[in-house]
């Protein structure tokens, strides 16, 4: 079993749309191979996916390429992903299986506090983020990276408790749809829509947000 970085904390008829999606997409990724596999929800709310066959091991990591592995155990200097549960002026929270405190003078994200760090990186609640286990851990520097090319690129606006489908379906709704360049997938329920140039971000966030029970953040270059 494979126990991947994202969660799926929707109810009802959303989460059934949030794991027919998750399906497809392990579909497309082993279809090729000789497995056979069953996806699932623990009570922690991360996603497991059973796998066995004559492929398996490929299968496990294919899928921990993609989506990153809740750990068993952490090893120090190694690096993980955790999905943001929580912060507050002194860091981030994130849930790798277990709380991973991250101060924020380990963010190496520029001044200010997590809270306002969080904010101007438009970092939405369950976002998979990448983390070097440690006393203390740090933010990874890939993850650090990353956001960094945020706040280079044309701007953003974060999503969760939405699939990338039904973001898509709500940006062309919307009547935005020549207004972006791609919705980027960054877990299950988390997704990150790409402006396009001369799109204002705080503008799209207000448009498509009524649409969307769901938080929205910005990226603004």
């Amino acid at each position: 079993m494979v126990v991947l970085a994202t969660k799926c904390y929707v109810e009802g008829d959303a989460r059934e749309r949030a794991l027919d999606s998750l399906g497809s997409m392990v579909e497309n990724d082993l279809g090729g191979l000789d497995v056979e596999y069953e996806v699932g929800v623990r009570r922690d709310e991360f996603v497991a996916v059973t796998v066995s066959g004559e492929d398996e091991t490929v299968a496990r990591n294919l899928l921990r390429e993609r989506w990153g592995e809740v750990p068993s155990h952490l090893e120090e200097g190694e690096t993980y992903v955790g999905t943001l549960e929580r912060w507050d002026d002194e860091g981030f929270v994130l849930d790798a299986g277990r709380e991973i405190r991250i101060p924020t003078e380990e963010l190496g994200l520029g001044p200010g506090s997590a809270s306002q760090i969080r904010e101007r990186f438009g970092l939405v609640q369950h976002v998979p983020l990448r983390f070097v286990s440690g006393s203390p851990a740090r933010l990874a520097d890939e993850e650090r990276d990353r956001l960094y090319d945020w706040k280079r690129g044309p701007g953003r606006v974060n999503v969760n408790s939405a699939t990338r489908g039904e973001v898509r379906a709500t940006v062309n709704r919307a009547g935005h749809a020549r207004d972006i360049v791609t919705v980027e997938r960054l877990g299950l329920l988390e997704q990150s829509v790409v402006c396009a140039e001369n799109t204002d971000p705080p503008g799209l966030l207000a448009s498509i947000g009524r649409y969307l029970p769901a938080e929205l953040r910005c990226v603004i270059p």
